[in-house]
């Protein structure tokens, strides 16, 4: 698979499949832009990102490294 670095798929997983997606990218499960500011919705001062399937997707995972190697502000 051509950049198979960029995509996991752990079909194993008891939480699998995690979202009703087609493809899942298990990669970042936990999504690593959790704790930025600027990412994210934002309810009564909570975060709320059970909905977000952003880092899931496998066509994102150039833009997460990215996020990832800007300095924080």
């Amino acid at each position: 698979m051509k950049n198979s670095y960029k995509f996991f798929s752990n079909r194993d997983c008891k939480f699998y499949p995690c979202h009703d997606m087609d493809e899942i990218n298990c990669l970042f499960c936990y999504c690593p832009l959790y704790y930025r500011k600027d990412c994210g919705k934002w309810v009564n001062g909570i975060k709320d990102c059970s909905q977000c399937k952003f880092p899931h997707v496998p066509d994102n995972y150039d833009y997460i490294i990215k996020k990832l190697s800007e300095r924080k502000n």
